[in-house]
Order: C-alpha cells, then structure tokens, then sequence
C-alpha cells in the first residue's frame, strides 16, 4: 500500500484555532474524510464547540470518537484511535502519533512554532520521516498568516 504524503504545517502568525478550520474545510472540499488526532488525554469538549461555533455563518461537521456514529463522521476528534484506516486525511496535533498511517493520503503535522519543544520534537518526526524515505513537504507560517512551502 502507497504510504501518505507528510504535510508540516509550522505555525507562527496564528493559533491552532486560527487554523485548523480552514485546513479542515478544505480537505472536505476534496470528498476527504479526517481524522483530527490529539495527544492521549486531551479534553475533547472543547474543540467539539469550537467547531460547531468558530463561525457564525457555517460550522464543520464533526463528532467525537467518544460518541456515538464515529464511524460516520466526515471528521472525527481523537485522542485514542491508533489506526488511519478509513481515513484520507490526519492531522496530528501536539505531538500525537498514530500506530499506523496505512490508508490516508496526507498526514498533516501541526507544528506550534512558539513552543521550542513542539519545535524540537517534530524536528526529530522529520528526520525519522526521511530516513524512512517519506515523502514530505514544510509550510512554514508567514507573518501575514499565508503558508510559504519551505521543503
């Protein structure tokens, strides 16, 4: 099986929050179903709200694995699934890792750029990445919030 594509999104300019809404509508766009993974333990209630309210206008259709019909979301909010399967697209949010990517097209590695540390770990990711012969690409975050492809 075709192993995924690695996009490393460092942000900058913006919050998480600021975004992963966007990124979000446009893997919808695509016809892709994603997964949203979160380090274990993380409280999931409040990006359930946050997405449900970040516009006014429109919301992004998501559930919780927590909940009921997880396996019918177009996004799914995680902090336990190990597995991409069924999945076109994952984003990895503060460090989270997935025992296997098989079956995703594009994993999305979010990258807090005023955490050294967040820095410094996803440093390590890319380099474990490429020794593995992983296709990949950074975007780094400008200071007007646009994304500059970087590698």
């Amino acid at each position: 099986m075709t192993q995924p594509e690695y996009w490393f999104y460092h942000l900058e300019a913006s919050t998480l929050k600021g975004v992963l809404p966007d990124l979000l509508t446009k893997t919808l766009s695509k016809g892709w179903r994603a997964l949203v993974r979160f380090p274990d333990g993380t409280d999931l209630a409040e990006w359930d709200d946050y997405l449900w309210t970040f516009q006014d206008q429109s919301f992004l259709p998501h559930g919780r694995e927590d909940r009921g019909r997880a396996d019918q979301q177009p996004i799914l909010l995680s902090n336990a699934t190990e597995a991409a399967s069924g999945f076109d697209a994952v984003f990895l949010i503060d460090g989270a890792a997935l025992a296997s990517v098989e079956g995703a097209s594009r994993v999305m590695v979010m990258i807090d750029g005023r955490s050294e540390d967040a820095v410094q770990r996803e440093r390590a990711r890319w380099k474990a990445l490429k020794n593995q012969d992983a296709k990949m690409s950074y975007w780094q975050q400008t200071s007007q919030g646009g994304w500059e492809k970087k590698a």
